[in-house]
């Protein structure tokens, strides 16, 4: 009898065993319980080149791993344009939606988040956040420890400094051009200054919040007799590029900035991350997180090589360089050096 019973329960543990094993954790197994559908709430800081590729290739990249994952990404998408109340409202329209993951791209956006989820705990993946751990978004890059991680694009200062000394060999006064109230700035003019004053070197500072005080600044730096300007990943100045650029230009000064986008946008020189990639990245992130359950919090900071350089060859004449002159003396700094020419999108030029 005991060994009647010894087999009835073996043979029940054995059962519970094989349909424990035959259910897959994966949600998009084709199971008819499976979700099939994910609302993802994306939110931009304002609209530039840079900027918006980030979303263009979130959305292609989310597009292409529903296809292969046969799952939908429902989009909804906005655009703050640098307003704090607007951006308020677009990310509790998300939440009344009850959106599945928050996408914000730039540190303001992702700060936002950060706080209207920290009671829901919704997930957010952040994108184009040059300092995460400084703007206090993360614990670390390796273990965010909340609900937010994301892609970084960090710039390495002493590496765009290095490649306007090699242009600039003789310059004596550098200008700073940021906005002192955008985040993705405060720890890149800091290494900039460190950079600048173990060599001895002046430097100006001039900032603005908005395009007239941007333009205005730009006037001043070049009225002070500054032999080249330093941007960093600073979306303020980057919505004024197109309108300050001539400024420098026409003075025949090499603007050096934190992303390709100045550059297209008429900055002599833009050095960092590519942010197709970066986009793609983003993607790939929140699919872990909807489709695969990965925890933000356990999820590492994603970060690239930021050694491309972009150079404006219209400017690049104007001031007075020569193209392949520069690109031969600057090559050993980069990963590559690229060309582009001034226009207001990537659009045929990428």
């Amino acid at each position: 009898m005991k060994k009647i019973i010894a087999l009835a329960l073996s043979a029940l543990f054995i059962f519970a065993l094989l349909t424990a094993c035959g259910k897959d954790a994966n949600p998009t197994d084709g199971s008819s319980d499976a979700k099939k559908e994910y609302t993802v709430g994306i939110c931009n800081y304002v609209d530039d080149a840079s900027l918006n590729q980030i979303v263009e290739n979130i959305q292609a990249r989310l597009e292409e791993i529903g296809k292969e994952k046969n799952v939908t990404f429902k989009i909804e998408y906005d655009n703050c344009n640098a307003d704090a109340n607007l951006m308020s409202q677009i990310i509790a329209n998300f939440q009344a939606d009850k959106v599945d993951l928050m996408v914000g791209v730039a540190t303001p956006v992702a700060m936002a988040m950060q706080a209207a989820t920290e009671d829901t705990k919704t997930p957010v993946v952040f994108s184009a956040v040059t300092d995460p751990v400084s703007a206090h978004l993360v614990q670390s890059l390796e273990k965010p420890g909340s609900n937010l991680t994301g892609t970084s694009d960090y710039l390495n200062t002493n590496a765009i400094m290095d490649i306007m000394f090699t242009v600039n060999k003789d310059a004596k006064k550098i200008g700073l051009l940021y906005d002192i109230g955008q985040d993705s700035s405060t720890t890149a003019i800091a290494d900039a200054k460190a950079y600048l004053e173990a060599k001895n070197i002046e430097y100006i500072e001039k900032t603005g919040t908005t395009v007239d005080e941007v333009y205005q600044a730009a006037q001043k730096l070049v009225e002070d007799g500054v032999d080249a300007v330093f941007t960093p990943t600073d979306n303020t100045i980057m919505k004024a590029e197109l309108s300050i650029y001539e400024v420098f230009a026409n003075a025949k000064i090499p603007h050096y900035t934190g992303a390709d986008s100045f550059a297209l946008n008429g900055a002599f020189l833009g050095y960092g991350v590519d942010y197709i990639n970066l986009g793609r990245e983003t993607a790939d992130m929140i699919a872990e997180i909807l489709l695969e359950g990965k925890n933000p919090a356990e999820t590492p900071v994603r970060t690239f090589d930021n050694g491309t350089a972009t150079v404006n060859t219209e400017i690049c004449a104007q001031i007075g360089y020569d193209f392949d002159a520069i690109s031969s003396a600057i090559a050993p700094l980069c990963t590559k050096v690229e060309k582009i020419v001034t226009a207001e999108s990537f659009d045929g030029q990428k």
